[in-house]
């Protein structure tokens, strides 16, 4: 009786027709790995609710996707299609959020194409590896060695120059990557990106630049990686 009821009005008898247990047993288990994705997420990172709420559905969505086509490559071009239509509409993520998304769509499409096995395991080892990553902070010395400082001096000094002998005694590397005016043009306002020797000496070398640039402001920040350079 169900199986007559969820049957396609074009199908025939040449057409392969999903029964309703097997549907729900898909869509059932691409939920409970939609889950456990964005419960692993949770793990030593910072998320929004609805990324998350994306991430528990959208394997049962790709799964559904994937066993509605069947086979049939022309439907399948035609969702691709549509589904590209969304990067459009959505602002980009970072590289770790647009990882997850591509884990979560893989998992959906392992579980509609009917490998329901593989797609635990993909799940769980891909879970485990990513919190594993996660948990040793992989990548992440590197990248917070860098620091982003901005500097204001006065308009008589020559910018160019001005700091290169401080920044050479502590730091390892150096770039000026920004000048601005500021204050109606009477002063400036330098953003280098720099590394650091030894982050004990931080205020060691702010103090050296403060009697430089005539104790104007000094900040320095943690360096983020753009979305665009991902």
């Amino acid at each position: 009786m169900l199986d007559t009821l969820f049957k396609g009005i074009f199908d025939s008898s040449t057409t392969s027709v999903i029964s309703v247990s097997n549907f729900l047993l898909c869509v059932g288990l691409s939920l409970v790995l939609g889950i456990i994705m964005a419960l692993s997420y949770t793990y030593k990172t910072r998320y929004t609710k609805s990324f998350l709420l994306t991430l528990a559905i959208l394997p049962a969505v790709v799964c559904v996707v994937i066993m509605m086509v069947n086979g049939n490559v022309g439907t399948g071009v035609a969702v691709a299609g549509a589904f590209s239509l969304v990067r459009f509409r959505s602002a980009p993520g970072t590289a770790k959020e647009i990882g997850m998304i591509f884990l979560a769509m893989s998992a959906g499409l392992i579980a509609g194409m009917g490998y329901l096995g593989y797609a635990v395991l993909f799940t769980v080892i891909l879970c485990l590896v990513f919190m594993l990553y996660n948990s040793l902070n992989f990548g992440e010395k590197r990248i917070s060695s860098y620091k982003t400082m901005t500097v204001t001096i006065p308009e008589d000094l020559n910018y160019t120059e001005v700091f290169d002998d401080i920044l050479k005694n502590y730091t390892n590397k150096y770039e000026l990557r920004k000048v601005k005016t500021t204050n109606m043009g009477s002063m400036f306002r330098l953003t280098y990106d720099i590394a650091l020797k030894e982050r004990a000496k931080e205020k060691e070398m702010i103090d050296a630049i403060r009697e430089r640039n005539g104790n104007l402001e000094i900040s320095i920040s943690n360096q983020e990686v753009p979305n665009s350079e991902l």
